[in-house]
C-alpha cells in the first residue's frame, strides 16, 4: 500500500535525491573481503567442534540450503544442523564463532583504500547478496559499513533488484566492481553503457575456467582490489 512508511521514504528519495554524476557500488565476499578464508576458518573451526563428520554434514546442509535460497546462509545451515541434533551443545560454539568472526583482519589488502579512492568522484555503496543477519553483521564488523558511510544494500539476488538500486541511488552512470563474471554480465546485458564493469580476479569463481570462458568480459580488469588505485576516472567511466 502507498501509506506505508517504506514507500513513503522510496518516494521522498525519488522525487528529492538529484541523481549523482558517478555511484561506485562494490560487491563484498571476494572483492574486498577474502571469503574463501574466512570458509576455510569456519571449516578447520567446525571439524574441532563436531568432528569431520559432523562438518561434513553442515557443508551437506549449507550446498542444499544455498541452492534453495539462491544465496549461502551460514547460519540458517547451523538452524538446519540443529534439527538433527537438537541436543549438541557444541553447535553453540559454532554459532559464536560465526558472530564474533574478525573480518576486519579478512579484508583484502587495499580494499578500504579503493572504496576511499573512488568517493573523490562519488558515492560508494556496498551492494550485496545475503541473508538479512550474518550479512550485514560482516559488512559491520569488517569496517565496511562505516568506510561507505552506511550506504548498504543486501539483496537475495543484487542483478535482479537494478530498479530498486537506482531509486534509492540515482546516477547517470555507475561503476560495479565485482568477483563474479555472471554478476557483471547480468548488469550489463540491462545497463549497458549506463554501467562500467570492473571484475576482480580475486577467489574461486574468480580463477574458474569455466565460467571465464561462459560469460563476456567486463570492461575493466584487474587482479587484484588494490589495483583499483592506480586507475582514474576516465578508466573507470570511459
Amino acid at each position: 500500500m502507498s501509506d506505508q512508511p517504506n514507500d513513503r521514504r522510496k518516494r521522498v528519495t525519488t522525487d528529492t535525491q538529484k541523481p549523482a554524476k558517478i555511484v561506485f557500488l562494490f560487491d563484498v565476499d571476494n572483492t574486498l573481503l577474502d571469503n574463501d578464508r574466512v570458509t576455510a576458518d569456519l571449516r578447520r573451526h567446525l571439524e574441532k567442534e563436531v568432528g569431520l563428520a559432523g562438518s561434513q554434514r553442515y557443508w551437506s546442509i549449507f550446498e542444499r540450503l544455498r541452492n534453495e535460497l539462491g544465496y549461502a546462509d551460514y547460519l540458517g545451515a547451523l538452524q538446519r544442523y540443529r534439527e538433527d541434533n537438537p541436543h549438541d551443545s557444541r553447535l553453540l560454539a559454532v554459532s559464536r564463532f560465526l558472530i564474533n568472526y574478525p573480518f576486519a583482519n579478512r579484508l583484502f589488502p587495499g580494499s578500504l583504500d579503493a572504496v576511499e579512492h573512488v568517493k573523490q568522484w562519488g558515492p560508494a555503496i556496498i551492494l550485496s547478496d545475503g541473508d538479512v543477519v550474518f550479512q550485514p553483521r560482516k559488512v559491520e564488523r569488517s569496517g565496511l559499513f562505516e568506510t561507505v558511510s552506511g550506504n548498504v544494500l543486501i539483496y537475495v539476488h543484487k542483478e535482479q533488484e537494478l530498479d530498486d538500486i537506482v531509486d534509492r541511488f540515482p546516477a547517470d552512470h555507475y561503476v560495479m566492481v565485482d568477483d563474479k563474471l555472471r554478476i557483471l554480465a547480468a548488469i550489463k546485458a540491462i545497463w549497458a553503457r549506463r554501467v562500467t564493469t570492473v571484475f576482480v580476479r580475486q577467489g574461486h569463481y574468480a580463477l574458474d575456467s569455466a565460467i571465464l570462458s561462459t560469460y563476456p568480459p567486463a570492461d575493466v580488469s584487474i587482479e587484484r582490489i588494490g589495483n583499483l588505485l592506480e586507475h582514474d576516472l576516465a578508466t573507470l567511466r570511459p
